[in-house]
């Protein structure tokens, strides 16, 4: 997130309130966290907060474009401040470390529907699945026991 929350808030019509700052600043301080994730760091911040709070927060600030909400098949929401791109994601199988992946470019036929039906299609949410490299070396090193 760039530049004051409270004014990015305002510019999206959403009442700023001390609740909505702190999960913003949350979801910006750890990018992909989950909702258990924002409520801890809220707590931190300001002190007492409900999941239910939390969650409402979340949505509105989502629903405006804020940030933008992941859902992983699987795994909990995810959420993170880039926004405004249409960019992808890496997950881990084994830990669940997630990372952005810029799209693809050159021949990208996954990226173009073979048939729209109609739709004005104007972004593509790809999720890649995998092993990231501190596991894959964990890996490697318990199979060399």
């Amino acid at each position: 997130m760039s530049g004051d929350p409270a004014k990015i808030l305002r510019q999206h019509g959403v009442q700023v309130t001390a609740q909505r700052l702190a999960v913003l600043r949350a979801v910006s301080g750890r990018p992909h966290c989950t909702a258990d994730d924002v409520a801890d760091d809220v707590r931190a911040e300001i002190g007492a907060i409900s999941r239910q709070a939390v969650y409402d927060a979340l949505g509105i600030l989502a629903e405006k474009g804020i940030i933008r909400r992941i859902q992983p098949a699987g795994s909990p929401a995810l959420y993170e401040d880039r926004v405004g791109d249409n960019h992808h994601h890496l997950i881990c199988r084994t830990c669940g470390k997630t990372v952005d992946v810029d799209c693809a470019v050159g021949d990208t036929p996954c990226l173009t529907a073979a048939d729209a039906s109609g739709y004005q299609i104007d972004e593509a949410e790809v999720i890649y699945w995998g092993t990231c490299p501190e596991c894959l070396a964990a890996n490697r090193g318990a199979a060399g026991d």
